[in-house]
């Protein structure tokens, strides 16, 4: 069963911090996935059995943060 889960990300001002920020999701297990949309600050992951602690844990170690989009 795929989840899709949608993150807010902060910190994000450029192309490359769009790539770092795809690149640490999709390096999370179970991850399919991931579009980054920089202009409005936003992710969505599309994978199986994948924890939103470790996808905040991904961005946070490429020096960004992200939350659940409310």
């Amino acid at each position: 069963m795929n989840t899709n889960i949608e993150l807010n990300v902060s910190g994000m001002t450029c192309g490359h911090c769009k790539s770092a920020v795809e690149s640490a999701l999709k390096s999370v297990s179970g991850v399919k996935a991931v579009n980054v949309d920089l202009a409005a600050g936003k992710a969505s992951v599309t994978g199986e059995h994948v924890k939103l602690e470790d996808l905040v844990a991904a961005v946070a170690d490429e020096g960004y943060s992200a939350a659940a989009a409310q």
